[in-house]
């Protein structure tokens, strides 16, 4: 399986939500507000003898009238009507930026992909709202042909595909693992955000239920260690991607 990371850059978040784009090398993070967290967005291109997957679809942004992601595509040599499927671990507005892609959000982003999510996640969506969710950028999932709302706690994707709902960073966050012959790619999304995390055990005050949050990343990093599993790290600055 061949892994393409489509980083979006690098942002500092706080409390208020908002994500502020970070230049690493001539800002100082101590200037923002106490308690401003420093992480990448970087959702995942993976290519498989089957499908061309998208996990997550980073924060929507476009530039010069070009959507950041289509962008990142187009610089690994692939377009948008390739995406075969898209995998949200949840609708977190830095997760699911990218679903529509044009002004009145009525148009999904990848023409011919198939959309998997939660239907409990996108109902909890619109109870929610914001600052966390968009409502109005998420209402095309309600309606369109090219969703698959999951009600299944666990279950299968076609034959290489499996997910399983965590409930841990937020109440109906899912995780995906993708299998190829003797290969397996984990994907935990914000349940598994950054390297650091898998390797030292801590409550984040930001998640849903950090208690189980971290009990599910010991869990998985025990497992994947014996596996041999390759990880991705939609929050990590510095470690993307990680095989052992």
């Amino acid at each position: 399986m061949q892994i393409i990371p489509l980083s979006e850059g690098t942002f500092t978040i706080d409390k208020s939500k908002l994500f502020v784009p970070f230049d690493q090398e001539n800002e100082d993070l101590q200037s923002r507000p106490v308690g401003s967290l420093l992480v990448e967005i970087q959702p995942f291109l993976v290519v498989t003898s089957n499908d061309i997957l998208l996990l997550d679809m980073g924060l929507g942004f476009s530039h010069h009238g070009k959507m950041q992601i289509h962008q990142n595509l187009a610089d690994a040599g692939i377009g948008p009507s390739q995406v075969t499927k898209v995998l949200l671990t949840h609708l977190h507005k830095d997760h699911a930026g990218g679903v529509s892609e044009d002004s009145d959000h009525t148009k999904l982003s990848f023409p011919n992909a198939t959309y998997y999510l939660q239907k409990r996640e996108l109902d909890f969506a619109f109870e929610t709202g914001m600052p966390s969710f968009i409502p109005k950028e998420l209402e095309v999932l309600k309606n369109s042909g090219q969703v698959v709302l999951l009600t299944e706690d666990s279950g299968m994707i076609a034959n290489h595909i499996s997910y399983e709902l965590t409930g841990a960073h937020s109440p109906f966050h899912q995780v995906f693992w993708i299998k190829e012959g003797e290969e397996t790619i984990f994907f935990g999304g914000d349940d598994a955000p950054q390297l650091q995390q898998m390797k030292h055990r801590f409550v984040a005050k930001y998640d849903f239920d950090g208690k189980k949050a971290m009990e599910l990343r010991r869990k998985w990093w025990e497992q994947g260690q014996t596996e041999k599993w390759t990880f991705l790290f939609y929050h990590d600055v510095k470690n993307p991607i990680w095989k052992f």
